[in-house]
């Protein structure tokens, strides 16, 4: 990968992606020339309001409830290390490396577009933590959303001026050791730069563009199983047809169907006009209204999590007039997450109601009743005997009914805090982790409904022959299930199947074995 440059305003998710989840071989990441600039001219603002003796919310005062609390230029820098080490209050498990490497690159680049204060050193420090693949150990447990990530964000911090933990090439060492493996050197921070590293929304924004892009990948899947199950389903693509989304042209519903026919097309196992069986269950015929409704969320979340990878979240911000060298200290809210918060969960839903769409296809292929009769009962052959997929539709109902607590909205709560003074907050750290936790479910319930769609083709082969052909899509999609899951003869051990598939989720081999035989029509 080639270097990436930053420069606090043209970051994308796809770059996160691959800082992320790309070490080793990550692309290494560094600050544009023009960043250099506007970072270290904004520190020396920094340092002359402190030669001029300017109040200054966090750089002369206290903080939150203690923002009328003056302190002397002598303990500025002792302030900015108290910050650091009294809101390193997180608890609980420890964010996984992709997470914590999107968190470094994303502060690294709101730091970068030059209004926050820090030192040109302080800032080439966090870079080299990613680079070098020094990661803080910081806990997912204790952001409001409001007044940024500040307890995660601190555990982050901790690790550069030589405290807390970080975990580097595998193992937990203490932030002292661990930037010495790597050939680095606590940083002591200057002015602003405790309130930098901790004020601002980039556990938020990590999670969120993570989950994002996550969510897009299991929306694809979610189509190719669908159209798996209405194939063993011996369900009609009619419903698809063009004319009928041209006339509710909401632009992803119609790009939807149109997919689906994709996949589809040449498929011998789906049903032509029968004027005894004129249209299916809703779960297969409503698929392009659903799923399209689905990616309408996704494409919201997106937008939102690409601007604010782009924006400056912490305060004060620091504005300087090339002109006039004039300096102005503004306090805002821009680390407020409520946009992030509100996307977030807006998703959530959004991803569970694809989870509960899928579930209820899992019933109809394990309902005898529900396919009318086109599958036997539990998808086996000896039912009473074997109980078949029988309970498979359990773990999928199990997990469908947890995303429906999980999807309850996270940002319509607030508690204030700092004494009254921080009143609203938004909660988007724990909406982004609940984001986190549907689409692990909706990855394992679309595991199971491929799983279950492959055994219910195979049922469907017995009758129409063994040289059916399934979709042009879906055909290469049932093969590589074949490839690392057999056709259940009999009772067996289930679970280390369905695992097998939720990789082939994961690791996203369904998607681009389709793209490698269908055009890539999907659009948000």
């Amino acid at each position: 990968m080639q270097t990436i440059f930053l420069d606090g305003a043209s970051l994308t998710i796809e770059q996160v992606m691959a800082v992320a989840h790309g070490e080793p071989g990550a692309p290494a990441v560094r600050l544009s020339e023009a960043t250099v600039q506007r970072v270290t001219r904004a520190a020396q603002a920094v340092q002359q309001l402190i030669d001029a003796g300017v109040v200054a919310y966090g750089i002369t005062t206290g903080f939150g409830a203690f923002k009328d609390r003056v302190i002397p230029a002598t303990d500025v820098t002792q302030l900015q290390r108290n910050i650091v080490m009294s809101h390193a209050v997180g608890v609980g498990d420890p964010f996984d490396r992709a997470t914590t490497r999107a968190i470094l690159l994303i502060r690294a680049n709101t730091l970068a577009r030059g209004h926050s204060g820090v030192r040109l050193a302080t800032l080439e420090l966090l870079l080299e933590l990613l680079n070098r693949g020094v990661h803080p150990v910081i806990p997912q447990k204790g952001s409001l959303g409001a007044s940024g990530d500040l307890a995660p964000l601190a555990h982050m911090a901790l690790v550069m001026i030589g405290l807390g933990e970080a975990e580097v090439d595998g193992n937990v060492l203490s932030g002292a050791d661990a930037l010495a493996t790597k050939g680095l050197a606590p940083v002591t921070l200057a002015a602003k730069e405790g309130l930098a590293l901790t004020n601002g929304t980039s556990v938020m924004t990590a999670l969120g563009a993570l989950e994002s892009w996550r969510a897009r990948a299991l929306s694809r899947v979610a189509d190719i199983a669908g159209c798996l199950s209405l194939e063993a389903l011996h369900g009609t693509d009619m419903a698809f047809d063009p004319r009928i989304h041209a006339l509710r042209p909401f632009p992803r519903q119609v790009n939807c169907a149109a997919y689906l026919c994709e996949l589809l097309a040449g498929s011998e196992f789906t049903r032509h006009a029968d004027p005894t069986n004129v249209q299916d269950a809703y779960t297969l015929r409503c698929i392009p209204q659903v799923h399209g409704a689905v990616r309408d969320a996704i494409a919201y979340a997106r937008w939102v999590m690409e601007i604010e990878l782009n924006s400056v979240t912490d305060n004060p911000l620091i504005f300087v007039d090339e002109e006039s060298d004039a300096i102005d200290v503004l306090s805002g809210g821009n680390f407020h997450g409520e946009p992030l918060a509100i996307a977030m969960d807006y998703l959530g839903i959004a991803m569970a109601e694809l989870g509960n769409i899928a579930e209820r296809r899992i019933m109809r292929l394990t309902d005898e009743a529900s396919n009318a009769h086109v599958l036997p009962a539990f998808l086996t052959q000896r039912g009473g005997l074997n109980s078949g997929f029988m309970i498979t539709q359990y773990t999928a109902a199990a997990l469908a009914t947890e995303n429906k607590v999980l999807a309850h909205p996270a940002s319509v709560d607030t508690i204030p805090t700092s004494a009254n003074v921080e009143d609203h907050v938004s909660m988007g750290a724990t909406a982004g982790l609940k984001l986190r936790q549907i689409n692990d479910n909706v990855e394992r319930i679309l595991a199971i409904e491929l799983l279950a769609a492959a055994q219910g083709i195979d049922f469907r082969r017995q009758k129409l022959g063994a040289d059916a052909k399934l979709g042009q899509g879906t055909r290469h999609v049932y093969a590589l299930i074949r490839q690392r899951v057999p056709f259940i003869e009999e009772d067996c051990v289930l679970y280390p199947h369905i695992e097998q598939v939720r990789q082939l989720v994961a690791n996203g081999a369904i998607v681009s074995e389709v793209n490698r035989h269908v055009a890539d029509t999907w659009r948000l």
